[in-house]
């Protein structure tokens, strides 16, 4: 789904205001917009990285895992 007009114009007002103060040179809109896509992209990048350090459960949490069998059961 992508965003609104309304909502990709108030997005670009608020990272020109919480970026302007830290250039030193005047941002344009364009500007804003490529920093608020590089900064999205970055933390997209860290949620990505997040869920793959994360082992998945499985929906029998209690069950042990295939490595955790018995030697004994291998020896029949």
């Amino acid at each position: 789904m992508k965003p609104s007009h309304a909502v990709k114009d108030t997005l670009i007002n608020r990272t020109h205001n919480v970026w302007q103060p830290r250039i030193q040179r005047k941002l344009t809109n364009e500007d804003a917009r490529q920093i608020a896509e590089n900064v999205t992209g970055f933390f997209a990048i860290l949620a990505e990285w997040s869920q793959a350090a994360t082992p998945a459960l499985d929906n029998n949490s209690n069950a042990p895992a295939a490595t955790d069998t018995p030697k004994d059961c291998h020896d029949r």
